[in-house]
């Protein structure tokens, strides 16, 4: 399951290192087969994810088998992964599965992006307590692999429990619609600063891939198109940061936190 085509073939992912295992088993997450190094495992907490693993077997729950370090390496794919691996099944789901909150807050990320940002998204998103993200794609825009190793290990295990859609761009559309959720583009053609916008009600924040941006589709479709001042040189920002500004914008606002003025530490 070394690439996207295979991933996607058996519609399985590999989850690997001690923190997003564990993350994975807390989550309720079964896995179809699990490998421990032993030599490699080191520390209270791989012991006790070790263990699990171990009771999973048991109860025949999973398939566990013990490698050693020389077909551990083979298998990992990063270099530090504490001597524990497990294969998952895909965890996206439809759209209609994702729980939607009385006013619903959602990410939406349209196109191949880095899988490292996408699961920065992701950390962020679970983070900001958003109801899902969804990833929009269509024949010429294929969405980014949320189930890249990579991914997961930026989300550091946020994608166990943000729910995740993948769709084509206009069935997210009419899906949006549907719910009554406004759609808000970012764009850096904007004339609305995303503070300057009421962002408090059902929302999905719209995100394009900083290589290529929104299709137009998003476009002709947007009830809100907001950007993000930029000051110096550089004319955007890191995907992912600036989903981070706008998703915490939203929270501010629902919060009804007002502007405070620091006080002036006296000399």
């Amino acid at each position: 399951m070394n690439n996207r085509q295979q991933r996607d073939a058996q519609q399985l992912t590999v989850v690997e290192g001690v923190r997003e295992v564990s993350r994975a088993l807390s989550c309720q997450i079964l896995p179809v087969e699990a490998y421990i190094c032993p030599p490699l495992i080191t520390g209270e907490e791989a012991a006790a994810v070790a263990q699990q693993l171990y009771h999973l077997e048991e109860s025949g729950q999973t398939r566990l088998y013990e490698v050693t370090p020389a077909v551990f390496a083979k298998m990992a794919y990063r270099g530090q992964s504490g001597g524990i691996l497990m294969v998952i099944p895909y965890m996206t789901r439809p759209l209609n599965d994702i729980p939607l909150s009385p006013t619903p807050f959602l990410v939406v990320i349209e196109g191949g992006e880095k899988p490292g940002n996408l699961g920065a998204i992701l950390r962020t998103a679970d983070a900001a307590g958003v109801d899902g993200v969804i990833i929009s794609e269509d024949e010429t825009r294929r969405g980014t692999d949320v189930h890249n190793p990579n991914a997961i290990r930026a989300s550091l295990g946020a994608l166990f429990s943000v729910p995740v859609a993948v769709a084509a761009t206009g069935e997210v559309i009419d899906w949006l619609r549907r719910q009554l959720i406004h759609v808000a583009i970012t764009t850096p053609d904007a004339t609305e600063v995303y503070t300057s916008v009421n962002l408090s009600g059902p929302i999905a924040i719209v995100m394009g891939s900083e290589a290529h941006g929104l299709s137009n589709v998003w476009f002709k479709n947007a009830d809100i198109q907001i950007g993000i001042p930029m000051q110096g040189l550089v004319d955007s920002l890191n995907l992912s940061v600036a989903t981070a500004v706008i998703l915490y914008e939203v929270i501010r606002q629902r919060e009804g936190q007002p502007t405070k003025q620091p006080s002036l530490t006296p000399a």
